[in-house]
């Protein structure tokens, strides 16, 4: 069982992993497009500012999901590695407990946010597109983080923060 959840938490990651280069790879061609239309054609992309920054939030919070599995997100760790081992270990699983918290929490607090986007349909200024949509990147990217952090406690993950076996 273990082996399959391990399994699954890569299938997924690859598809995480994709999806937030896909976002940066568009912000990036939309940038360039911008650029030459701009200085080059004398006509900018009026959209385009608002658009980057949406795919921006969208590659930083989808992305987080890879540093989270890998124990490789930020904390402060001097003390950690001066610790004897099973305080260590005590600490690495209090840190992967509090991201989960951390991050469900935040998700809670998304929630009614993004309703009220979608219920009153607010839209962005320039591209006219509801924001509930960008918006989801967010409790989505936490809730990914939150399971990624309770998979690692499941499969003991916690007992080294520093795994960069699977993160590439």
């Amino acid at each position: 069982m273990t082996e399959k959840l391990r399994q699954s938490i890569e299938h997924l990651l690859r598809v995480v992993r994709a999806l937030a280069v896909t976002l940066l790879v568009c912000s990036v061609a939309l940038n360039f497009s911008n650029i030459i239309g701009r200085y080059f054609l004398a006509r900018s992309i009026t959209w385009a500012e608002e658009i980057m920054l949406f795919l921006m939030v969208g590659c930083v919070f989808f992305g987080a999901a890879t540093p989270a599995w890998g124990g490789r997100h930020i904390r402060m760790d001097v003390f950690l590695r001066m610790a004897p081992p099973k305080v260590r270990d005590a600490l690495n699983l209090l840190s992967d407990a509090a991201l989960v918290v951390t991050s469900i929490v935040l998700v809670v607090f998304a929630l009614p946010t993004l309703l009220q986007f979608q219920e009153f349909d607010q839209r962005s200024m320039a591209a006219n597109i509801p924001l509930v949509i960008p918006q989801a990147a967010i409790p989505i990217g936490l809730g990914l983080m939150a399971l990624l952090g309770i998979a690692r406690i499941v499969l003991g993950r916690w007992r080294d923060p520093a795994d960069t076996s699977s993160g590439h």
